[in-house]
């Protein structure tokens, strides 16, 4: 049987992870070791950090609801759980982006949700007037 070479496969194999650490600090950058390590530890952070940026935007997302909200008199919680009652589905991103680019059609779903929020009228009155100030 005929004696197989493996330098072309080690080659390509260096190559791909030599590319990979492109732009790295150090032995990082040019020696195959460090640099296999670095990619592999490189790999875990942005698995990592792929999932905690969702957690990121849907806070920042929240916080941006929030404070459009108050301005209507309303609490965040207090504002989804009056869209849930309306029967409204609209995601936390999406209302976001109303509460910036269309506060008109903002106040509209705020307006909706306060409505929807007229069964604590019979609970306690001090409890609705709590709630839609």
């Amino acid at each position: 049987m005929a004696r197989v070479k493996r330098g072309v496969t080690a080659h390509a194999k260096h190559k791909k992870v030599m590319k990979a650490a492109k732009g790295f600090y150090g032995r990082r950058k040019n020696t195959i070791r460090i640099a296999k390590q670095a990619v592999e530890k490189s790999m875990q952070y942005a698995t990592r950090d792929r999932k905690a940026r969702k957690r990121n935007f849907r806070a920042l997302w929240i916080q941006r609801i929030n404070a459009a909200v108050r301005e209507h008199g309303l609490t965040y919680g207090r504002f989804i759980d009056g869209l849930n009652k309306a029967g409204i589905e609209v995601d936390r991103k999406v209302l976001s982006d109303l509460a910036i680019h269309e506060p008109q059609a903002f106040a509209a779903l705020v307006a909706q949700a306060k409505s929807a929020l007229e069964y604590l009228k019979d609970k306690t009155p001090n409890e609705f007037e709590s709630a839609v100030s």
